[in-house]
């Protein structure tokens, strides 16, 4: 992550990591915990009212849909945090049917034993459907319904075990028609959450012309 970090440093922007585990997505009710303490460290008085730009990397897009879902829950405790943020970018992010995202972790995780994790994935979310698939099908759909309407860049690829690139390019049309300005970058080919290391000169172009539109410059005087 060092590589990303560099990228913002070296434009004065200040920086704060999020790290997500599996089990933030496994067990979604951990995951709606985790966002709400990330939204009141954003919410506190020594960062209240900075602007926010967002850079989430596979799961990571799965987090910020969360803090989402708790802003979405409890819209009073967190008036204005939407409109914070001046842009989003997704690298890699989770998306798809619960069989695809199944097979995904398989390969990803274990790759050795792929088809036992995924019937054992499959077979977790089936035995508790109210505590998965529920908060997973309500997670789809805020995330599509995004209070945040700034503009967005997606990276991903089409041979991604856990982003399946037509649920991807799904989603980009529903923001899209919603009026979000959205870039994408898509490969053929790459690896999952490495595509900077996969396609650098795209990668770092694409991600410059964007924060470019922002107005990066501005913004750094404003934090």
């Amino acid at each position: 992550m060092a590589k990303y970090r560099d990228l913002y440093l070296e434009r004065g922007l200040d920086i704060l990591s999020v790290e997500s585990t599996v089990w933030h997505f496994l067990w979604p009710r951990w995951g709606l915990e985790y966002g709400a303490e990330v939204l009141e460290v954003l919410g506190d008085p020594r960062f209240k009212g900075r602007p926010l730009l967002v850079h989430a990397f596979s799961i990571g897009g799965y987090t910020f849909t969360q803090l989402l879902s708790q802003m979405d829950r409890e819209p009073h405790k967190y008036p204005g945090l939407a409109q914070r943020v001046v842009g989003h970018v997704y690298d890699s992010m989770v998306v798809g049917s619960l069989e695809h995202m199944a097979k995904g972790l398989g390969l990803t995780l274990f790759p050795h034993i792929e088809p036992l994790v995924r019937y054992t994935a499959l077979l977790f979310f089936w035995l508790f459907k109210s505590q998965t698939v529920y908060y997973y099908d309500k997670s789809i759909q805020v995330f599509y319904n995004s209070p945040v309407t700034a503009p967005a860049l997606f990276f991903f690829c089409e041979n991604d075990a856990l982003c399946d690139p037509v649920a991807m390019e799904a989603t980009i049309y529903i923001w899209r028609k919603r009026g979000i300005a959205v870039e994408t970058g898509k490969w053929k080919e790459s690896v999952h959450a490495a595509h900077l290391r996969c396609h650098p000169e795209e990668y770092l172009s694409m991600l410059e012309t964007f924060m470019i539109s922002l107005n990066i410059a501005t913004l750094r005087e404003k934090m």
